[in-house]
């Protein structure tokens, strides 16, 4: 049985996948409500997006904490705030040390297919710029729930492109998105209907 999910999301710049969400929420595609949404940088255009729909939002700024955990410390802390079933980097670039209430409970998108192109260093156009210098011949998008690594938690969805003789980053970027339109708010809802189990490195998706 679905049942509609509170989320928090996490963001750093333009928020695509949040505007994502939003749209899919308004159509009645993706069973949630946004409680909160947190940038770490201010003056972003998706905190314009998150306030133009009248959702709430909070900046926790990267540059002002010395060091990682209390960075992680102030967006725990205001996540806290509202009751979060699941939170959701949507284009977060910095790292989130998960604490153990939300172990299983973080997801993320990576415009890229995990193990490859992948870690510290590889987010937005930097994995395209080295999917196409590699010669590969396929890329995608992958959704995992996060732990406290880079990249590293159990796969859920990942949807697959091809990579054009004549890509460049920003085309293949556009198709990897489309993708990525699709697939996280999947995962989402396969999280809402109490769907995924996370076995070791695997996550099962259980029967309807």
């Amino acid at each position: 049985m679905t049942k509609r999910i509170n989320l928090g999301v996490l963001i750093s710049g333009g928020g695509n996948t949040l505007q994502n969400f939003i749209d899919q929420i308004e159509t009645g595609e993706l069973p949630a409500t946004i409680q909160i949404v947190i940038s770490s940088k201010p003056d972003v255009s998706g905190l314009d997006r998150a306030r133009k729909h009248n959702l709430r939002t909070a900046v926790v700024p990267y540059a002002n904490y010395t060091g990682i955990d209390a960075f992680s410390r102030a967006i725990t802390a205001e996540l806290d705030k509202y009751p979060i079933d699941l939170v959701t980097l949507a284009g977060f670039v910095h790292f989130y040390n998960i604490p153990e209430k939300y172990h299983g409970k973080v997801m993320n998108i990576h415009p890229g297919l995990i193990p490859a192109f992948c870690g510290h260093h590889y987010y937005g156009k930097k994995v395209h710029e080295a999917v196409i210098s590699y010669g590969a011949k396929v890329s995608g998008c992958t959704v995992h729930f996060a732990d406290n690594v880079y990249d590293n938690g159990p796969i859920i969805i990942q949807r697959t492109v091809p990579v054009l003789e004549d890509e460049t980053p920003d085309t293949l970027a556009a198709r990897v998105f489309q993708e990525e339109c699709e697939a996280y708010p999947e995962a989402v809802r396969l999280f809402a209907e109490g769907r995924l189990k996370i076995e070791g490195r695997k996550v099962r998706i259980l029967k309807p």
